[in-house]
């Protein structure tokens, strides 16, 4: 049942990760101010649900085994910018969203390119951590 746990949260992970890059790139060829505007709730909707998943896999561990995760050196730092990346993105998104209108089209474009980049970073962190935890 543990593995049938963690499989369910690393389909629910996955699928938010390529959702997020795809949501991204996305905008980044979308002239439409609106359809922009609801693409960064979405992202950071994702963005959230992101973040929510990468801790039910710490739940889980914990339900199963009585203990958090353990990992140490790399699988650390990659961790670490995960986190930083879901926090960061959820909080650059709602700003887009929330702000856009008002930003010329060098920042907005610059917003979604980071949006973008964070998305890939993140998901590239993911296997350093896979492999190295």
């Amino acid at each position: 049942m543990q593995n049938l746990i963690y499989a369910l949260i690393q389909v629910i992970h996955n699928f938010g990760a390529a959702t997020i890059v795809g949501l991204a790139a996305t905008a980044l060829w979308q002239a439409d101010a609106a359809l922009k505007s609801r693409l960064a709730v979405v992202v950071a909707v994702v963005w959230a649900l992101q973040g929510l998943s990468g801790m039910a896999f710490g739940a889980a561990t914990f339900a199963y085994e009585g203990h958090m995760p353990d990992i140490h050196g790399i699988a650390v730092a990659v961790l670490t910018i995960k986190i930083l990346c879901v926090i960061s993105s959820f909080i650059l998104a709602l700003a887009y969203a929330k702000y856009q209108a008002g930003w010329d089209a060098r920042r907005q474009l610059f917003v979604w390119r980071i949006l973008f980049l964070q998305g890939l970073v993140a998901l590239g962190a993911a296997a350093f951590l896979r492999w190295f935890s």
